[in-house]
Parts: structure tokens; sequence; C-alpha cells
């Protein structure tokens, strides 16, 4: 898929990523479907190690996809949906380069996978991202998204894939790769056991409900719209 010549490298002590997507119609089986999508996508002849969580290593850095040599171990966030006989599934991943209060610069990721269309898939994606940047107080610099789609051929299965590679995160050691602790988001088992304690037996009204992507008028969040 991708020549051999001069590659892209990335900056002494970044860590390189980028997205990519892939789909495969004729899938045999489920298993079958998932093998074609790792070879479109680049990553059939690679060892992988499939991680979860927001939080990208410090100093990521999006690249034009490189050369993977054979049997490389490399990290990715992967989002993986199957359909089946006609049916059709999407899958995205996201991410954004970001800023802390305290000016740190970071970088984080969503995925998704639906049995939606392309377009609605790929707004659900980004309000996942934007959740996740409020979750954390997370100022957006940057961000890119991939969205891919696939009907499943008759009596086939059919998978949609799309990736965040990390192809050198591994490599990273010492504290390169993770930043300072950042006090006031994480709960402490004791403020949680003193909550319980001051518990009472009544419900909090519950917060109107909203449809997906839809805004709140005072939401000064940042724009997502391409």
């Amino acid at each position: 898929m991708f020549g051999s010549g001069n590659a892209p490298k990335a900056p002494a002590g970044a860590c390189p990523g980028w997205l990519m997507t892939a789909v495969a119609s004729w899938g045999e089986n489920a298993e079958d479907a998932y093998d074609q999508g790792l070879v479109e996508m680049g990553l059939g002849d690679s060892r992988l190690i499939e991680v979860q969580g927001a939080f990208l290593p410090m100093g990521f850095e999006a690249t034009p996809p490189m050369p993977l040599p054979m049997g490389s171990l490399v990290e990715c966030h992967l989002a993986t949906s199957y359909a089946y006989s006609g049916g059709s599934a999407c899958a995205g991943v996201a991410w954004a380069a970001c800023k802390t209060p305290e000016g740190e610069e970071c970088a984080i990721v969503a995925k998704i996978t639906t049995e939606l269309d392309y377009e609605e898939t790929e707004a659900l994606l980004k309000r996942n991202l934007q959740r996740r940047l409020a979750s954390r107080d997370l100022e957006v610099i940057s961000f890119d998204v991939a969205v891919d789609e696939v009907t499943a051929a008759q009596d086939h299965f059919g998978v949609a894939m799309a990736a965040l590679i990390l192809p050198e995160s591994l490599k990273l050691s010492g504290g390169g790769n993770v930043g300072r602790v950042r006090s006031g988001l994480t709960r402490q088992a004791t403020d949680a056991m003193a909550s319980a304690a001051r518990r009472v037996d009544t419900k909090a009204p519950a917060a109107p409900a909203m449809r997906p992507g839809a805004r709140k008028p005072s939401d000064d969040g940042p724009d997502f719209s391409l």
C-alpha cells in the first residue's frame, strides 16, 4: 500500500500518528472481513495493540501515513463496525490537539461505531470528541476526523474500520510521553466515601433530554463544523 522510498519522519521526541479508514464488503465471516479490512488499511503485516482511553502520548503529532515493516508492534485506537448481507455500518476515529488551562499542550482521541449513515456518524463522533474536551476542561487547537461506511455484499459480512495508528508510541521511554498530574479532575476514594455518608434518599431533578448533536443556547464550546 505504501512505497518503500523516502518515508516522512517525525521530529525527534515526537509521537507520530495518522488516521486511516478501510472497508471490506465480501467477508466469508466476520473474522475474514476483519482481516481484509486490516490489509486494506496497511496493518495486515503488523502486530496490533488496541488501546482504550482518551489521552494520547505527549508529543503526539499528526503525520502522513508511513510504511510499517513486517512484524511491527503497533499501537492503535481502532473502531470496527460489522454489517451482514446488505446491511450498512460506519466506524470513525477523531483526534484533537488541545491546551489545558495551565497552557500545557496535549491531545485526545475519540471513536465510534454505528449502523447509521456517514453524515450522522460523523456528527456523533464530533459530539463525542467535544464532550471529552469539555469533561477535561481542554481548549481545542486543531482536530481531524476519519469516518468510513460499508454495505455488506449479499450473504457476506462487511466491515468498516477507522484507526488512529501510533507506530512509535511503544518506543517512548521515561517521562517523555506523559505530562504532569492535573489536580481537581479525579475524585479520591475518601471523597467518594464522604459523599456516600452525606447522601440523603432524595432524587436530583433530571436534566432535560437533548437529541444527539443538539447544542444548548449557552454552549460556548468549540465549533466542530468542517
